[in-house]
């Protein structure tokens, strides 16, 4: 398992001081939680960090970068840029479908989809500390070999009717459950809003991955609050600590 895993995470701490303190110290498996927030489409790349930068510092967990109407030159531009921002605010970056591009601007991982890449390449070229995600939509299995390639999480959705990706797939809030097992990070996608993640995180969500839930809100600072607030309480047959 990635070092990072291994951290002692808590709710008050940033994603990349649970990274850091992850590669210092072998100490038990405790998983994050958060907003896992991720770009939309965004050509004009000032833009891009306008809209971004406020969000940092209002309780994002981790930020994918994810344009898929981008060209190689406008992704390794913005990407560059993103980390520049992410690493000033202490906030993990991870490249969406491309971890050769993450290796050359030095973010924290990458996430791939299911056609995006060879998991165990990818592993093997980020090392061991980096944060790889991998997609597994509906499908606990392929979390399970996810998991053996070196996923340091796996992303389960859609869980709701979304408008940010076509897809067919629907994941039920007992896959969460189920995936407990693999002892990794769990992200559920797909739709979620602070009204219906409640639910999500009660089966086991430990980073909630949103685009227009918080970006199409009409104060999206606000909208990384609401989330977090659904994290914040414990979950059923947890004690607060």
């Amino acid at each position: 398992m990635p070092g990072w895993r291994g951290a002692h995470c808590h709710m008050d701490q940033s994603g990349a001081e649970c990274a850091s303190q992850g590669k210092r110290a072998s100490a038990p498996f405790v998983l994050p939680r958060g907003l896992y927030l991720i770009t939309p489409d965004e050509s004009d790349t000032v833009r891009l960090l306008a809209r971004v930068a406020p969000l940092l510092d209002q309780g994002v967990a981790w930020l994918q970068y994810r344009n898929k109407t981008a060209t190689a030159e406008l992704r390794r531009a913005q990407a560059a840029a993103l980390q520049t921002l992410c690493a000033g605010a202490g906030v993990p970056l991870l490249v969406n479908d491309d971890a050769a591009l993450a290796r050359e601007i030095g973010a924290a991982g990458a996430h791939l989809g299911e056609d995006d890449g060879d998991l165990a390449a990818a592993r093997v070229l980020l090392g061991p500390d980096a944060i790889i995600g991998a997609s597994c939509y509906d499908d606990l299995g392929l979390a399970r070999r996810a998991v053996a390639a070196g996923a340091s999480y796996v992303a389960f959705g859609a869980f709701f009717p979304t408008a940010t990706k076509a897809t067919t797939r629907r994941a039920t809030p007992d896959l969460l459950r189920a995936a407990a097992t693999l002892e990794v990070v769990r992200v559920a996608i797909g739709g979620i809003t602070p009204a219906n993640a409640r639910p999500l995180v009660d089966a086991g969500a430990d980073l909630l991955a949103v685009v227009g839930g918080v970006f199409d809100a009409p104060d999206p600072a606000a909208a990384v609050r609401a989330y977090n607030a659904c994290l914040a309480a414990p979950r059923p047959g947890t004690v607060a600590g």
